[in-house]
């Protein structure tokens, strides 16, 4: 379910409340290797099956850098901000892989809006996400994305 926020004062509210989850999606192998195409990271534990079969996880894993692109889309599950005139990418504070994603699982993810705080160009909106993990005690990862809201 998409939450929507009609003011600075409406996130602000929402501050601690988590959001979510979204809805399972899957992580299969085609869009593990159109990632490597995409990054030129063709490391074997991604993309060569019979080599992963015998490595550490016993198949292939998403690239983390994968499972952190999903973002974008969670967020656009969990949340839409209806004012202002845009909103920009600042960057990241905080991103850790706590659980590899093996190749044919499903994560799905929360939201929390950890701060909000004004700077010269607009508002910063703290985010963390959390991606958890189908069938694992630890989430898969877990950041915290700054947005710059302008006005």
């Amino acid at each position: 379910m998409t939450t929507e926020f009609s003011s600075l004062d409406d996130i602000r509210d929402a501050i601690g409340t988590p959001l979510g989850p979204t809805e399972w999606f899957p992580v299969d192998q085609q869009r593990i290797d159109m990632f490597a195409e995409a990054t030129g990271d063709h490391q074997w534990i991604h993309v060569d099956r019979e080599r992963a079969a015998q490595g550490p996880f016993g198949k292939t894993i998403a690239h983390g850098y994968l499972t952190l692109s999903l973002i974008p889309q969670f967020a656009g599950q969990l949340f839409r901000l209806n004012f202002g005139s845009a909103r920009l990418n600042y960057g990241l504070n905080k991103v850790r892989f706590p659980a590899p994603v093996p190749v044919d699982a499903r994560v799905r993810a929360t939201a929390e809006f950890v701060e909000l705080r004004s700077v010269s160009a607009g508002e910063q909106l703290t985010t963390r996400f959390t991606i958890e993990l189908e069938g694992s005690a630890k989430p898969a990862c877990v950041a915290e994305a700054l947005t710059l809201l302008l006005p």
